[in-house]
C-alpha cells in the first residue's frame, strides 16, 4: 500500500510537470493576451466654412452611408456671392472683346501707316535724286522730306497705339483669370454649404441642431469609419521573438460572445506603452525592479463582410487574443492595409 501511494505521488509530479511543460510549450507557440481593444477609425467632422445650421439630418448613433448628407449651412450669402461673381465674370468676357476690337483697329493703323511711309520714303528718295540733277526745286524737296518725317511720326504714333491696345488686352486676360478665380470660389462656398459623410459608418458624439452658428474647420462631431476594424493586443514583450507580421490570429470579442473572429498580424509598434506615456516611468533610483513591458500588435479583423458581426463591433470594445506561430505567414502589407495603416 505504501508503495502505490508513492507511485501515485510520482504519477501525480509527472502529471503536473507535464501539464507544466505542456502549457509553457503551448504559450510559447500560441501566445496570447487579454489585454486587447477593438479599434477603427475615428473621423472628425467639420464644416469648411462658417454658417448657420438650417438641417440636421442625421441623429446619435445612427449609420450612414458615404456621400450622405449631414447638415446643411445657410447658402442665401453663398448663393449671392455666386451670382455676383458671374456677373463680374459676364462684364469681364464682354469688355475683352472690346478690346480685341481695339487691338485689331490697332494693327490696321499701323499698317496702313507702314505703307504710307513706304509712299513718303520713296517719293523722297525721288525728289533727292532729281534735285541732284537739279530738275526739282529745293523747296519741292523740303516738303518731301517734311511729308517722310510725318509719316515717321504717324507710324510711331500708330505702333504706340498698338503696344497700349495689346497692354490693355493682356490685363484683362488678367482680369478675366481673377474673375474665373474667384467664381470658382463662390461656386465651391455654396457646395460646401451642404456638408455630406466622408466615408460609411456611425455617427458619434453629435450635440449639432438647427440654429447653430458654427466655425470653419471646427469640429463638430465624430463618425465611427465602418470599413475598417482592427485590434490593438498589447503583448508582453517576451512573447515579441515569435511575432512576426503576416501571422495569423484568433481574437474573441466580449461584445460577440460566442463568435471567433480570423485576424492577421498587421505590425508590431517600436514603443511600448510606456514610453508615449505622458508621464514616462524614471528609473533612475537605486531600487529599480525589472518590469516586463508590453508592446502593441495591431491585428487586423478579418469580418468577411458579415453585417451582423460589423455591427456589434464596438470600439474599444475589450478582446482577447491568440496568435499561431506556427502557420505561415501571409502578406504582411495587406493586412497593415486593412487595419488602415
Amino acid at each position: 500500500m505504501h508503495k502505490l501511494k508513492i507511485l501515485a505521488g510520482l504519477l501525480a509530479l509527472a502529471a503536473i510537470a507535464g501539464g507544466l511543460w505542456w502549457y509553457w510549450r503551448h504559450e510559447g507557440l500560441f501566445p496570447s493576451t487579454e489585454d486587447a481593444y477593438v479599434q477603427a477609425n475615428i473621423v472628425s467632422v467639420a464644416a469648411e466654412i462658417s454658417g448657420q445650421v438650417t438641417e440636421v439630418a442625421v441623429g446619435e448613433n445612427e449609420y450612414v452611408e458615404a456621400g450622405a448628407l449631414l447638415f446643411r449651412l445657410d447658402g442665401r450669402a453663398f448663393e449671392d456671392a455666386a451670382a455676383e461673381a458671374q456677373a463680374q465674370l459676364d462684364a469681364v468676357r464682354q469688355g475683352m472683346e472690346s478690346y480685341r476690337e481695339q487691338v485689331r483697329a490697332a494693327e490696321s493703323a499701323v499698317q496702313s501707316a507702314k505703307t504710307a511711309k513706304k509712299t513718303a520714303d520713296t517719293q523722297l528718295s525721288r525728289s533727292e535724286n532729281l534735285f541732284a540733277k537739279g530738275d526739282v526745286t529745293q523747296v519741292r524737296l523740303d516738303q518731301d522730306r517734311a511729308s517722310a518725317a510725318q509719316a515717321q511720326a504717324a507710324l510711331d504714333a500708330a505702333q504706340y497705339q498698338l503696344a497700349s491696345a495689346r497692354a490693355a488686352l493682356a490685363g484683362n486676360r488678367d482680369t478675366l483669370a481673377t474673375a474665373r478665380a474667384q467664381l470658382r470660389t463662390a461656386r465651391t462656398n455654396l457646395a460646401r454649404t451642404e456638408i455630406t459623410s466622408p466615408t460609411a459608418g456611425w455617427i458619434s458624439n453629435i450635440t449639432l441642431r438647427e440654429g447653430s452658428v458654427v466655425s470653419a474647420y471646427a469640429p463638430l462631431f465624430s463618425i465611427v469609419d465602418a470599413s475598417r476594424w482592427w485590434v490593438e493586443a498589447n503583448f508582453k514583450e517576451t512573447d515579441l521573438p515569435g511575432i512576426t507580421p503576416g501571422l495569423p490570429a484568433t481574437v474573441s470579442v466580449d461584445l460577440i460572445p460566442g463568435h471567433k473572429l480570423k485576424g492577421q498580424v498587421a505590425s508590431i509598434g517600436r514603443g511600448s506603452g510606456a514610453t508615449f506615456a505622458l508621464l514616462p516611468a524614471q528609473n533612475a533610483t537605486g531600487n529599480w525592479v525589472k518590469v516586463t513591458q508590453r508592446f502593441p500588435v495591431r491585428i487586423a479583423l478579418e469580418t468577411d463582410g458579415r453585417a451582423d458581426i460589423e455591427a456589434g463591433l464596438r470600439v474599444g470594445a475589450s478582446a482577447s487574443v491568440t496568435v499561431d506561430t506556427t502557420a505561415p505567414a501571409g502578406d504582411p502589407g495587406s493586412a497593415a492595409t486593412s487595419a488602415a495603416q
